[in-house]
């Protein structure tokens, strides 16, 4: 079992650093889009049309690729005050409620957004055409599984963080 559990933290550890890179890839894009969009609208006097549109897409799916690494920093689920109170039997216990909870979140999330996906993949984006919504919908079910991962991790491997990271 210590093996397994081991491989999972391993591959855990991976696939949130994984999700954490590409987070912060979606930011820099973000953040480079909104200055050339500067820079075309006030300097060159001709507006890129598509970088708005290239921020939104790019933020969304920052975002759901950035939950993983708070779900395993125990910092998305807002019991850390109540968590340090309790005995370890009780703490055990809410961890594993919070848990529960959790993971049915983000299997709606996988379910609801792949369904979005898949609906969304004749539509294609305003100022992108020829672009899929598809792209756009699946920030959910990809930030969903890498949250998974990432509460499994936490519940065999948990940390506290949330009080430490709010300071």
């Amino acid at each position: 079992m210590t093996g397994q559990r081991a491989l999972l933290l391993r591959l855990e550890r991976a696939s949130t650093g994984l999700a954490m890179a590409l987070a912060c890839a979606m930011l820099a894009a973000a953040s480079g889009l909104g200055l050339w969009q500067i820079i075309t609208r006030f300097i060159i006097e001709r507006p890129a049309e598509s970088t708005e549109v290239l921020i939104r897409f790019t933020l969304i799916w920052m975002v759901f690729l950035g939950v993983p690494a708070a779900f395993r920093a125990g910092a998305m689920v807002s019991v850390d005050v109540l968590h340090r109170l309790c005995g370890p039997r009780t703490a055990r216990a809410l961890h594993a409620v919070a848990l529960l909870a959790s993971l049915a979140l983000m299997g709606v999330v996988i379910v609801v957004g792949w369904d979005y996906a898949r609906r969304g993949a004749v539509q294609t984006i305003a100022g992108l055409e020829g672009v899929s919504m598809f792209w756009a919908y699946l920030a959910m079910p990809v930030g969903g599984l890498f949250s998974v991962v990432a509460l499994l991790g936490n519940w065999l491997d948990p940390q506290r963080k949330e009080l430490e990271a709010a300071t």
